[in-house]
């Protein structure tokens, strides 16, 4: 039942230690998601304040988009802040809108110096005027670039994002603009924020929570999720090493009897 609802991976918690060390080698997913838990219990569990778990979930992203790079991934997604995200604490809130901000203009020119491009998904209806000019100039600034394609998902939820594209559909047949019979999965895809993205080949989760918590669940229908133990502070090479070869392991069968094509998005 659960491969014909298009998941394909053992929903159990995984270990990224003692895999191989070689991020490149075996079979090499042209996208990777990832669900950045655990910074806060970092931060518990070493006394800190829970801003402390944030900067050092900041320096993890670092590795993870130098990391994906060398090894040859096309395209990054983070999980950046979620639309659920705004339940927590304003003291919290407001750390967390200041590491982003310091994230952009710290970090902004070497992403593009490393040929970087940034595209920022989620709804922007609602954040305040400077937030919105740091994703803006975040996009603007590396749309010329060719190389990994670092996707953050802010004030993203993907139930939100699918009423967003159902509405936009809607109002396209009230024009007349568009017909109702010739709504497809191809059609709505190209409604959503990650319209030209293609799906996620693997999904990464740290800190040993098994849910996708609103994460893309119309494009990971068919994607593959390996479930870490460790924190996200903790990410290094050696653990994005593993849940790649975690990745290669795995027979992708997209619902029939053998390996289909890598990804089902668009190219």
């Amino acid at each position: 039942m659960a491969a014909e609802l298009g998941a394909t991976a053992a929903l159990t918690p995984h270990s990224g230690r003692g895999a191989a060390s070689q991020p490149h080698q075996g079979r090499l997913p042209r996208h990777v998601a990832v669900i950045m838990d655990g910074n806060g219990r970092w931060a518990a569990r070493r006394g800190l304040p829970r801003v402390e778990g944030h900067r050092r979930g900041v320096e993890a992203l670092r590795r993870a988009v130098r990391i994906a790079g060398e090894a040859g991934i096309s395209y990054l997604t983070i999980y950046a802040f979620s639309a659920e995200n705004w339940s927590r604490p304003q003291g919290e809130i407001a750390d967390l809108m200041g590491l982003l901000k310091r994230f952009i203009r710290k970090d902004l020119a070497e992403l593009a110096k490393n040929n970087v491009r940034v595209r920022v998904i989620g709804d922007r209806a609602g954040l305040s005027p400077d937030i919105v000019g740091l994703l803006d100039e975040a996009e603007t600034s590396t749309a010329g670039n060719d190389g990994l394609v670092l996707v953050v998902a802010f004030n993203y939820g993907g139930r939100q994002e699918i009423v967003r594209a159902a509405r936009a559909l809607a109002e396209r047949v009230a024009r007349g603009e568009l017909a109702a019979e010739a709504i497809d999965e191809a059609t709505f895809a190209g409604a959503l924020d990650t319209r030209g993205i293609p799906d996620p080949d693997l999904v990464i989760r740290t800190s040993g929570e098994v849910r996708v918590s609103n994460f893309l669940p119309w494009q990971c229908a068919y994607a593959e999720y390996v479930f870490l133990q460790e924190l996200w502070p903790d990410f290094d090479a050696e653990i994005f090493a593993a849940a790649l070869a975690e990745y290669a392991r795995r027979e992708r069968r997209f619902g029939g009897l053998g390996e289909g094509p890598s990804g089902s998005g668009a190219p």
